[in-house]
């Protein structure tokens, strides 16, 4: 008997070793907007109290089994403990300076608009060392759990780091999705193109911009990483003026009128196609 159960484990951890993050998300998103002083925030672990990061709310739920998408902000001169996480996670810079790495590592610091990747189960410490800190982490599945390195697993994936000066962006001419005419560029961050396929891209639009994106998937979700927007779901309604950290989703075949005074980049996060004109 003992020696069956510890066969049954030893299988369980296998496939948990070696589980690749999910590429769709089933759950639908909604027309809604999260401005970034309507965050709620709390602390990222709990157990730690005011020693862990902030952590504010986007959509969904990190405590459960489900795609969710929140804010972290840090102090000056945090670093955590050397530890692993269970699930794999994305995350772009908002304000600040960021390093991830290997506890050996040298530090990176990662400026506003850069991006980097966290395999699950792969070890880790993070850091901050700005004055404000603050990030965007893209889950695809939870809950989001702090674990000791003594757990570390090998799942296949890699970590990423990519600082924002080396974010390689195309222009609108180059891009089937973006009208020409828009001067709309885009860097492509993770996933994959093929249909029905989640994937993450940077838009980054020029000042003076007035036009509108187009949701022609399930699923899409956008944060402001830099600058500020108006948006609008009806130009009948007031405007919501989105700074840095705030957040608006979109159901399927909804337009979402959007405008800058200064350049400005978004986070995109969708389960197909989107139109930008």
């Amino acid at each position: 008997m003992k020696k069956n159960i510890l066969v049954a484990f030893a299988l369980l951890v296998g496939a948990y070793a070696n589980a690749q993050t999910p590429t769709t998300d089933d759950i639908k998103s909604k027309n809604e907007v999260v401005t970034a002083g309507q965050v709620e925030w709390g602390w990222l672990n709990p157990l730690r109290g005011d020693k862990s990061p902030a952590a504010g709310k986007l959509w969904g739920d990190r405590t459960k089994n489900e795609p969710a998408g929140f804010l972290v902000k840090f102090n000056k001169g945090f670093s955590s403990p050397p530890h692993i996480h269970n699930i794999t996670y994305r995350g772009v810079v908002i304000q600040g300076l960021l390093h991830n790495d290997d506890e050996n590592a040298e530090k990176q610091w990662l400026p506003a608009g850069s991006y980097w990747q966290q395999p699950a189960g792969e070890a880790h410490i993070t850091a901050a060392d700005g004055e404000e800190n603050m990030a965007i982490l893209d889950i695809q599945e939870g809950p989001y759990l702090v674990k000791p390195t003594s757990e570390a697993f090998d799942n296949g994936e890699r970590p990423v780091n990519v600082d924002q000066s080396n974010m390689v962006w195309l222009h609108a001419n180059d891009i089937q999705w973006v009208s020409d005419k828009s001067k709309v560029e885009t860097a492509f961050l993770w996933g994959s193109h093929d249909e029905n396929q989640l994937r993450a891209t940077l838009l980054k639009l020029p000042a003076g911009f007035n036009g509108s994106i187009k949701n022609l998937s399930p699923n899409f979700r956008a944060v402001v990483i830099s600058g500020n927007l108006g948006h609008q779901f009806s130009k009948k309604e007031a405007k919501n003026e989105l700074r840095p950290g705030s957040y608006f989703g979109a159901e399927e075949n909804a337009k979402a009128f959007i405008s800058t005074t200064k350049e400005t980049v978004i986070y995109i996060r969708s389960n197909g196609d989107f139109e930008v004109k």
